[in-house]
């Protein structure tokens, strides 16, 4: 009786052991992956930034100095940041609104859906640089075809990428003529919220503006976060269309080695991702680069944290 009596637990521990390296084997692939290209670059990038290093030598712990340097002494850190928080909400904002809107147009689109859905889609495709060359010449303050357009109409003929005021605003317009990975995403979760909670609502008498709000957007709530999340996560490494811009209305966009006003005009176009190239690849200071990419995913995570909380308060007041 005693031999059967602790029989019991050991096989009941031998069973739950195989059961976890069971789990772990199945865990293995994302848990390495998640090691080494996440934990272990976000580790090091948080240990170089209190060394110097530039690197090429060997690391020296200086403790808060490059803080110090990028949070006081650097130029053009706040102003890369004001810029790059401006094109997170509003760039973000805006791209979220309107592939939700075109996603809600081209369901509802009757004949030719296929053709309109392929035509929204395609400058989803444009290489980033080529689309930004593309738009600095539609916009040319002096030649491009928009402001010849408005200059006939008797509107406003805004500098664009020549003028601070418009410079963000010219991106935001390039991002969201991009729309059509979201317009795509939104379509699918269009598609698959349930018939028959709209004919309810229709038999309740409610109207367009009800069937969206009660019926559409809660059912599509999750897509909305994800458009929101990623686009936060895209926007924090915006690099190749500012900076094409930039080079090209400054009229750098010749030579490489060519030195041009960083964020032309003034720094209106000026991000962090440009800085960490600007203090890691030019200055090889590579300690003072990683405090900006810190900084760049605590903002990534702020952010994050805001939309996941606001979702949660959204679903319990429904």
């Amino acid at each position: 009786m005693a031999l059967l009596s602790t029989a019991g637990p050991k096989a009941l521990r031998h069973k739950r052991r195989r059961d976890r390296i069971r789990t772990l084997a199945f865990l293995a692939p994302w848990l390495i992956g998640f090691a080494v290209f996440f934990a272990y670059p976000l580790l090091a990038t948080l240990y170089f930034s209190f060394t110097k290093y530039d690197g090429f030598t060997e690391p020296t712990f200086t403790g808060l100095k490059n803080w110090s340097y990028v949070l006081d002494k650097y130029p053009f850190f706040w102003q890369g940041l004001r810029n790059t928080l401006w094109l997170i909400v509003v760039m973000v904002s805006l791209r979220v609104i309107f592939g939700l809107g075109i996603g809600l147009l081209v369901t509802k689109i009757k004949t030719g859906v296929g053709f309109f859905r392929t035509v929204l889609y395609l400058p989803y495709l444009a290489p980033p640089v080529a689309a930004t060359m593309a738009f600095a010449f539609l916009l040319n303050p002096g030649t491009g075809p928009v402001n010849h357009l408005l200059g006939t109409l008797g509107l406003p003929q805004p500098g664009w990428f020549t003028d601070p005021s418009w410079s963000k605003p010219a991106l935001t317009m390039l991002a969201v003529w991009g729309i059509g990975d979201l317009m795509v995403i939104f379509m699918a979760a269009l598609l698959d919220v349930p018939r028959e909670q709209y004919e309810a609502a229709k038999l309740d008498g409610a109207g367009p503006w009800q069937q969206f709000r009660y019926i559409t957007f809660p059912n599509i709530t999750p897509i909305v976060l994800f458009a929101a999340v990623t686009g936060v996560i895209q926007t924090t490494q915006y690099y190749t269309q500012a900076i094409v811009a930039s080079k090209v209305a400054s009229g750098k966009i010749g030579s490489p080695g060519e030195p041009f006003e960083p964020g032309y005009p003034h720094g209106s176009t000026w991000t962090l991702p440009q800085m960490i190239y600007n203090l890691g690849f030019q200055r090889f200071d590579t300690g003072s680069a990683c405090v900006v990419a810190v900084i760049l995913f605590a903002i990534s995570m702020a952010f994050t944290a805001l939309l996941l909380r606001r979702k949660s308060g959204f679903l319990q007041e429904d």
